[in-house]
This record gives structure tokens, C-alpha cells and sequence, in this order.
């Protein structure tokens, strides 16, 4: 029972809050839900959870000030799911530390399909969900994709949403080679991207954050205009 990932949906409606949980029920997950932030906040410190499904418009506080503050405290993987369905709203909650943004209405299915997209990236939920992708090193980097573990060269650990470390992973796999946003997100999300996802331009903003001197003026993480992205350090795998 304790490898099967364990799911974390938290959403006011009480019969979508009810059709998820049977659902990802029936294949195999287990779930809990919540109707708001203070019962969530209780079943993180009671229960380990895999994944949280956070719904953004929440009595009280809403699901990306919850997103922001969780992001300061832990790695927990996040899917947010709501009506809002513009553009704008997707990227403020990728922003937030979000690894996926779903819109409603949605299908069951589509949502399963991008829980278990984000599980992968997880190295500790029994061999279904495991990766088997090495450490490597770049410019005095440490980036370890199984445990989604950076360390600058300074030794200093520098946290990773699952969406950013498996970006890296992408990246640094082909290092030397531009890569489109159209084959970043084959290679990351697959089939739960949409032809007009942006995900990619923000992960990749929140990336050079971290391991750019200067992030307006990437060095390893180039653009590469009218092509894609280009990731130039060289890469030392073990």
C-alpha cells in the first residue's frame, strides 16, 4: 500500500471533489480531498502525500497564494485545476511553482494522464514511476534528475519544482543540440501538452533564475531565435 502514490485533491465543489476521487480511485491511486486550505494544511502535517491537485479558486485562500507558500517549504508536486482557462492565468501559476495547469471542464482521464506524467519524475514511488536517468555536471553544477536534487558550485543546494528538474534533465540529455519548444515539450509532457502550451518559455525563465549569473543574459541556457533552446555547458554524466 505505501509504494502506490497517494493524492491530494483539494477542491470546494463537492461533486467534481468526489468524481476525481473515484476516478483516480479506480486506477489505482489513493486519494484524499479536501475542501479548502485548512483542511489541506492538516493532512500534509498528518499523511505523506505524492502529489497535491489544487483547485485555484478556493474559499478563503485561494489555490496560487496556496501554491506560493508551499513552494517555500516543500517540493510536493502540484497540479492546479480551474475554470480559468486563459494564457495569462496558466503561466501566473506555472510562476507560482506549479508543475502542470489544467483547465475546466476537464476529463477525468486527461487528469490521470498528467498526474502520472508528473509522478515519473518522482524516484520513490515503486518501479512503475522510477527514472533511470544518472547524475551529471555542468560549470561546477551538480543535477541529480532522480531525486531532483542542484547543487551550485558553491556547494549550496538549490531547490527543483518536478516540472524544472525535468527540463534540466532534457536539456542538459542534449546539451550542444537547440531544441524547439514543440520537441521540450514532446520530450517533457508528451501527449498532455496543447499546441499552444507555454509552459516551456516559463520553466525555462525559472531555470535561468537559478543557474544563470545573470539571467538576462543567459550563458547556459541560450535562446536560440526563431529555433528553439540551447543548452551550451558541457556535460559530464556518471
Amino acid at each position: 500500500m505505501e509504494s502506490t502514490p497517494h493524492i491530494l485533491v483539494v477542491e470546494d465543489d463537492q461533486e467534481i471533489r468526489t468524481l476525481v476521487a473515484r476516478y483516480l480511485k479506480a486506477n489505482g491511486l489513493r486519494v484524499t480531498t479536501a475542501p479548502a486550505a485548512r483542511e489541506m494544511d492538516r493532512i500534509l502535517q498528518e499523511a505523506r502525500i505524492d502529489l497535491l491537485v489544487l483547485d485555484v479558486n478556493l474559499p478563503g485562500e485561494d489555490g496560487f497564494s496556496i501554491c506560493r507558500r508551499l513552494r517555500n517549504t516543500t517540493p510536493l508536486p502540484i497540479i492546479m485545476l480551474t475554470a480559468r482557462t486563459e494564457e495569462i492565468d496558466r503561466v501566473l501559476g506555472l510562476e507560482m511553482g506549479a508543475d502542470d495547469y489544467l483547465g475546466k471542464p476537464f476529463s477525468p482521464r486527461e487528469l490521470l494522464a498528467r498526474i502520472r506524467a508528473v509522478l515519473r519524475r518522482r524516484p520513490d514511488l515503486g518501479p512503475g514511476y522510477r527514472s533511470d536517468r544518472r547524475a551529471r555536471e555542468f560549470a561546477g553544477w551538480r543535477f541529480e534528475p532522480l531525486s531532483a536534487h542542484l547543487s551550485s558550485p558553491s556547494g549550496t543546494r538549490v531547490p527543483l519544482t518536478g516540472a524544472e528538474s525535468d527540463l534540466l534533465a532534457v536539456l542538459s540529455d542534449n546539451s550542444g543540440r537547440v531544441l524547439s519548444r514543440d520537441a521540450l515539450l514532446d520530450l517533457t509532457r508528451g501527449r498532455a501538452a496543447g499546441p499552444f502550451d507555454r509552459s516551456v518559455d516559463v520553466l525555462i525563465s525559472r531555470l535561468r533564475q537559478k543557474i544563470e549569473v545573470d539571467p538576462r543574459d543567459p550563458q547556459l541556457i541560450r535562446t536560440i531565435r526563431g529555433n528553439g533552446y540551447l543548452f551550451t555547458a558541457e556535460v559530464q554524466v556518471e
